[in-house]
């Protein structure tokens, strides 16, 4: 991307609304601005953080465009560091539309996706890490995502790392001091103090890095299959989930011939919900190739819920779905508003079958609502693991974070069994500078243009 001209484009969403704006930035941007603006009060919008009421006027006719709110952020003190103006209009495309062609028209270039925020990232104002959380907070689908997103924006994963590439650094000086002066080499003393700092880097990274095993289903969200016989309930409890009668429910059994797909969230964390067939054998042609595409589903699901009706003893098919469905599953016992027969069993039975039963199973009511607050925190346990981060603290969302992260433990897993067998400190160093390299692409000091870009190009125009 060029960072030296004058970008242009209209941030805010598209269609109509109330206000929409209309952003420059770069060294022409109140220059442009000023050609196509008359403030209310006849200063110039040279202000810098002052709101000013105006109309835009067409040069080339002298007709009013609009009347519009300019704001001049000066550089160095803007979003992107650079000279900024926003020109907020009535939210008509056509206006908005009008306004960018005359600022194109006078030597402003449609900004390419993320161009904005790419430069804020090359003039300092924010870390790869920030720029990344941008994206984020723009794209959450939930409060719980743009919680999240929000700390990252915040610099919050940047300065968690800071300390912990301080640290690398230190050790990284007193070998290159070691290879630059041979009569300071390494005491057995000065190596052990090393490794334990070493050793507490890397103790530290694995905790951030762990974190993307939940973090990840924060930003993506995850797939969560209904499953079980006919009839024990599953499209009462896909309808409760989502909060809507999405899923037709009769007493017939077989009612759901074929998968059912319906995007909620469950505690802040977006969620596909897929109510399958009931999964019986039949001769039925429709049923069968439905059941099919239900054992696909549960196949490719993350948790799978396997309901069961309470109010009955267990019937072979549960028992041969518990065998079938993948240990990712949770147990709900629905129907508990009913005399329960299934309890008596679970507790007077043992078996394969029935081993993870009375430690996973959560009984619950389709019906009345009763038990879903525990079913909801179960799967909510079953995503986020044991080492899972607490849910207000910093965690990695993204793949490729995830995968710098990695590197730079390996290489600092290398490094400490280099450091302890007394190596070279040259081939110590290498793995080292490998790691801090590696750290460096999380907040963007180590990547090439041509992967900022394609980073960049994931965002939206406008921002």
């Amino acid at each position: 991307m060029n960072s030296d001209d004058t970008i242009a484009a209209i941030s805010t969403p598209p269609g109509r609304g109330g206000i929409g704006v209309v952003r420059l930035s770069g060294p022409a941007a109140l220059e442009i601005a000023t050609s196509i603006s008359h403030p209310e009060s006849g200063a110039p919008i040279g202000t810098a953080n002052l709101a000013r009421f105006g109309r835009v006027i067409d040069p080339t006719t002298g007709e009013i465009v609009d009347e519009v709110i300019l704001t001049y952020f000066k550089a160095p003190r803007s979003y992107t560091g650079e000279d900024v103006v926003e020109i907020s209009c009535h939210g008509s495309p056509i206006i908005l539309g009008h306004v960018l062609r005359m600022v194109i028209d006078r030597g402003a270039r449609i900004s390419e996706p993320g161009e904005f925020t790419f430069r804020a990232f090359f003039n300092r104002r924010i870390d790869l890490a920030q720029a990344q959380g941008v994206r984020d907070v723009i794209n959450a689908q939930t409060q719980y995502q743009a919680r999240v997103a929000t700390k990252q924006l915040g610099g919050e994963l940047s300065a968690r790392l800071t300390p912990l590439k301080d640290a690398l650094v230190e050790v990284i000086v007193h070998l290159e001091t070691s290879v630059e002066f041979v009569e300071d080499d390494i005491s057995p003393e000065v190596a052990a103090s090393l490794i334990i700092k070493l050793a507490n880097v890397i103790e530290a990274l694995t905790a951030i890095a762990d974190s993307f095993s939940f973090g990840r289903y924060v930003k993506e969200g995850f797939d969560l299959a209904i499953v079980g016989r006919p009839n024990v309930g599953k499209s009462s409890v896909f309808n409760r989930l989502i909060g809507s009668d999405r899923a037709i429910v009769t007493e017939m059994p077989g009612t759901t011939r074929d998968a059912l797909y319906e995007s909620t969230s469950i505690s802040g964390i977006p969620v596909r919900l897929i109510d399958t067939a009931g999964i019986r054998e039949t001769s039925d042609r429709v049923e069968s190739i439905g059941i099919t595409r239900s054992r696909a589903a549960i196949a490719d699901a993350d948790i799978s819920v396997v309901v069961l009706d309470a109010s009955l003893p267990l019937q072979p098919e549960d028992l041969e779905l518990l065998d079938s469905v993948p240990t990712t599953r949770i147990i709900a016992l629905n129907k508990t508003d009913l005399p329960n027969l299934i309890d008596k069993q679970l507790f007077s039975e043992t078996g394969p079958h029935l081993a993870d039963l009375h430690k996973s199973a959560v009984s619950i009511s389709a019906l009345t609502g009763s038990g879903f607050d525990g079913l909801i925190a179960k799967i909510f346990e079953r995503l986020s693991g044991d080492a899972a981060p607490e849910r207000d603290d910093i965690m990695l969302t993204d793949a490729r974070q995830h995968a710098a992260m990695r590197k730079a433990i390996e290489q600092l897993s290398d490094a400490r069994g280099l450091l302890n067998q007394r190596e070279l400190e040259e081939i110590v160093l290498l793995r080292l500078r490998g790691a801090l390299a590696a750290l460096g692409e999380l907040t963007g000091e180590t990547l090439t243009e041509d992967i900022l870009g394609q980073i960049f190009s994931t965002f939206c125009i406008g921002k």
